[in-house]
């Protein structure tokens, strides 16, 4: 073979391993960016959107707790009475039964210990002598109007406790995806106006977070000993402002 001949192969060859080296970096960067995208450089910037919207719901809770003997069975019989009868009266106020659900239900006993600290002998175990049992049930309301009689009303009809008074609107998903737009607007312009300032340029989206504010809710409460002819209290829903905070986590380009 001549020496041009084997320049020219020597040279194809080289070329070869060069094209090779070159296409196999370049699959292995192209590989881990898909794979591991969290090990490039990125930043994240956040956004927070807000939309003002009235409620059309307002809940709250009341509970019948009674506390009686040994024998359970009068005890639950006397706090289901005392439900029962605050329920057919948010009833007979146009509340549906399906606004109406029981939170919790819980029987708890009630112990007597003994102090036998310096007596001889075995100390007795502590006995049951009597049960507490408690319902809790929660409230929605459409007719805002109807609110402080309702409130004041199941405490007259056998509740011992009312609280957990909130505005809320029954159906928020137009409402959220308003405040998700907006948000998610405000975190593009800011990942652009950074991206500007700081010499680079935003690559891909690698994630989106959200988080959303929670709903007010009012300190409210009325007690058994609250009732008696005193008039109903005068509860405002006001407006409600539902906020969506996102973060975005883009790559640096």
């Amino acid at each position: 073979m001549d020496n041009s001949l084997q320049s020219r192969l020597t040279l194809t060859i080289i070329g070869t391993l060069v094209i090779f080296a070159i296409s196999t970096l370049w699959f292995v960067s192209s590989y881990s960016r898909a794979a591991e995208p969290s090990s490039f450089r990125n930043f994240q910037v956040s956004g927070e959107g807000s939309v003002t919207t009235i409620p059309d719901i307002a809940q709250f809770s009341f509970g019948v707790l009674t506390q009686g003997g040994i024998d359970l069975g009068v005890t639950q019989e006397k706090n289901t009475g005392a439900v029962n009868a605050s329920i057919e009266f948010l009833k007979n106020q146009g509340i549906d039964k399906k606004d109406i659900s029981t939170k919790t239900y819980q029987v708890n006993p009630r112990y007597q210990y003994y102090s036998c600290s310096g007596k001889e002998g075995p100390c007795p175990p502590a006995e049951i002598v009597g049960y507490t049992v408690e319902q809790t049930i929660q409230v929605k309301v459409r007719n805002f109007n109807v609110i402080g009689d309702l409130l004041s009303g199941v405490v007259e009809n056998g509740a011992n406790s009312v609280s957990q008074l909130s505005f809320t609107v029954d159906d928020p998903t137009e409402i959220e995806n308003e405040a998700r737009a907006k948000a998610i607007e405000k975190a593009k312009a800011k990942a652009q106006a950074l991206a500007k300032a700081g010499g680079f340029k935003v690559g891909r989206l690698l994630s989106i977070q959200e988080g959303f504010a929670p709903s007010p809710r009012y300190d409210f409460a009325i007690s058994e000993s609250a009732t008696g002819g005193a008039p109903s209290p005068s509860i405002e829903p006001g407006s409600q402002e539902v906020k969506v905070n996102i973060t975005l986590t883009y790559e640096i380009k």
